[in-house]
């Protein structure tokens, strides 16, 4: 490092926390490196990003004043508030979603289906309630009691995987105020869609041709699984306890009707408490039929919404004797108030984050980030299995992306691991469940996801056909902010249900509806390779990319445009001062004036017409 580097680095890159520096843009220092916080901080691409030494970043973050420490105390303990009550908003998202799309999705897991119909059904489950994990656990249910099959519960497993990252993918659009920011969030988030959407193109149709995972995981299985115990994270010991006293989902709901116990949701209903007591004794707690007790009698019943069992207490959204409609207007409630707490959390973690950051290198924040990729996977798995959640780690890790702490090569690694984390949770419902077959459908889907990392990542030029897909919808957002929700409606919801509906075609088994859905199949793929021929051949993309800019440059017309007409009335003004014109006023009473004199001159016009005429 030059004499001149050092220099700066000593005066620059230890700048005070939240202090702020005269020089605000690189080209204004000797070694033209960006601080966090300047002007042109989105301008500097990765590869222009030059190279710290870990001695620069352990004083950067290590030596400090006393006044500095206490910056950094204030601002640690600010974003430790409102990171718990981010995961808390996250916990509440999952249960209010749970509580409305628990019925549905229990009906989809229900039945056996086709492998296209398996994988959309686990894709629409997942995004339904917000939680691969528990989809995961309720498929590893499934298979354990026998309700579906092994090869079944391989393609659910594999939707899931899809359905996981619609959480983080929502929590990006937090940050559409900063339009730099969005992008970089939104291109970390749908780095973890691509990479799923790319590993089941390739491994669904292998699996469905050989059927290796099932293969593959078979030969590993022992003869007999032994009980186990369920296993919770620390994280979700902290946050859990405090989202169930709002609203805790009752998650047997889903199981039962997946499993066939019960047709529907109605079952459930009225919610009945023993006595008019609201706690888990008198409400939640399960008859022994064995023992002949009944329901009213000797035990309470609970709907969507029930009781916590270690604290014995109620949430504050349960009530005794509701209906099947009351519980939707609870979830729906607290999943409006969910996503409102979501992004006020995360606005006010990036400011926190950003006022921490302010005046520090790039160069200091990239060695410290830029960690190996194997590592970045392991460290993704740990947290993922601390918090039991892949959706909770990629929401987290979303907004540092946005902020540019965290570079898209990063986060990649990261999100993988998160992937390999969250197959814990079925492994340990497989211990819970005593059965072998479950057992083979959550390593299933531990291996599932380790050939994805295997095709996708080692391989560089591999690696970058997901980080190349990112990168180009996160500048799709620079063009329209609509970008993100339409994504989220057409990849997780509307193409699901379009190819869900052509493979229940399929499903009725008669020579009708096998035919018509030929005939669709067919007509869907012309139409996408004519759609294929117009984005590559005839300009699609570019005739896309100038209506999006046409309808950008609408929107910021008719924001500035009331400025605009204030600027042109002063122009107006100070030409007519220069030129002498008369102003407005002036310009009506001569309009009058001129008008009142063609009125006078008009009758004497009229008597020459007639002696003219008389002539």
């Amino acid at each position: 490092m030059s004499t001149t580097e050092a220099q700066d680095t000593t005066k620059s890159e230890t700048t005070p926390v939240g202090e702020d520096s005269a020089v605000k843009s690189r080209k204004d220092r000797p070694t033209g490196s960006t601080h966090f916080g300047d002007a042109d901080w989105d301008e500097e691409r990765p590869d222009e990003i030059g190279d710290a030494t870990w001695g620069e970043v352990a004083k950067a973050c290590c030596v400090h004043d006393a006044k500095e420490w206490g910056k950094i105390f204030v601002g640690a303990c600010g974003a430790l508030f409102f990171l718990y009550f981010f995961l808390f908003a996250l916990e509440l998202l999952g249960n209010s979603a749970k509580v409305l799309g628990g019925c549905r999705a229990g009906g989809l897991l229900s039945d056996e289906t086709n492998p296209v119909a398996g994988l959309v059904i686990g894709e629409l489950a997942t995004a339904l309630i917000q939680s691969s994990s528990t989809t995961t656990s309720i498929i590893v249910s499934l298979v354990g009691a026998e309700a579906i099959s092994v090869n079944t519960g391989i393609y659910l497993v594999m939707g899931a995987n899809i359905g996981t990252s619609v959480t983080n993918t929502i929590v990006s659009m937090g940050q559409m105020a900063d339009g730099a920011q969005l992008e970089r969030a939104f291109a970390g988030a749908t780095v973890h869609d691509i990479f799923n959407l790319l590993s089941v193109a390739i491994l669904f149709p292998l699996e469905v041709i050989s059927h290796y995972l099932y293969h593959l995981t078979n030969a590993m299985l022992p003869d007999s699984v032994g009980d186990g115990e369920k296993w919770e994270g620390p994280i979700k010991k902290i946050v859990s306890p405090f989202a169930g006293r709002v609203l805790k989902a009752n998650k047997d709901v889903i199981k039962d009707i997946a499993t066939g116990k019960v047709e529907s949701c109605d079952a459930y209903y009225p919610v009945l408490c023993l006595d008019g007591i609201e706690d888990y004794k008198h409400c939640a707690s399960k008859c022994d039929k064995d023992a002949g007790e009944e329901v009213g009698v000797d035990c309470g019943r609970v709907g969507l919404i029930t009781c916590d069992k270690d604290s014995g207490e109620c949430p504050g959204f349960f009530q005794n004797g509701a209906s099947l409609n009351d519980d939707y207007i609870s979830g729906g409630v607290c999943l409006v108030l969910s996503l409102f707490l979501l992004f006020v959390c995360l606005m006010a973690l990036v400011n926190v984050l950003q006022r921490g950051l302010a005046g520090m290198s790039t160069r200091i924040i990239y060695k410290a980030t830029n960690v190996n990729g194997l590592i970045g996977i392991v460290i993704g798995a740990a947290i993922t299995i601390l918090v039991q959640s892949s959706s909770i780690t990629t929401s987290v890790l979303t907004p540092f992306v946005g902020l540019g702490v965290i570079q898209l090569e990063q986060m990649l690694p990261l999100t993988l691991g998160a992937n390999i984390g969250t197959t814990i949770t079925g492994l340990l419902a497989a211990m819970v469940s005593d059965n072998v077959d479950a057992l083979q459908v959550a390593l299933c889907h531990l291996f599932f996801n380790i050939s994805g990392i295997v095709i996708w990542y080692p391989i560089p030029i591999m690696r970058r056909i997901p980080l190349r897909g990112a990168r180009a919808l996160g500048r799709a957002t620079r063009r329209s902010r609509l970008v993100p929700p339409i994504y989220i409606i057409v990849v997780f919801f509307v193409i699901p249900l379009l190819l869900l509906g052509l493979s229940s075609l399929f499903m009725q088994k008669t020579v009708g509806f096998t035919v018509l859905g030929s005939f669709l199949v067919i007509g869907v793929v012309l139409g996408i390779a004519r759609f294929i021929w117009w984005w590559k051949k005839q300009e699609g993309l570019q005739k896309c990319l100038a209506c999006l800019d046409r309808r950008t440059d609408m929107n910021n017309t008719m924001k500035t445009l009331p400025e605009d007409m204030q600027f042109l009335k002063s122009k107006v003004s100070l030409l007519a001062e220069h030129t002498g014109l008369p102003e407005d006023e002036e310009a009506g009473d001569a309009q009058k004036g001129s008008d009142g004199t063609a009125e006078e001159v008009a009758p004497e016009n009229e008597e020459v017409a007639i002696e003219d005429k008389e002539d």
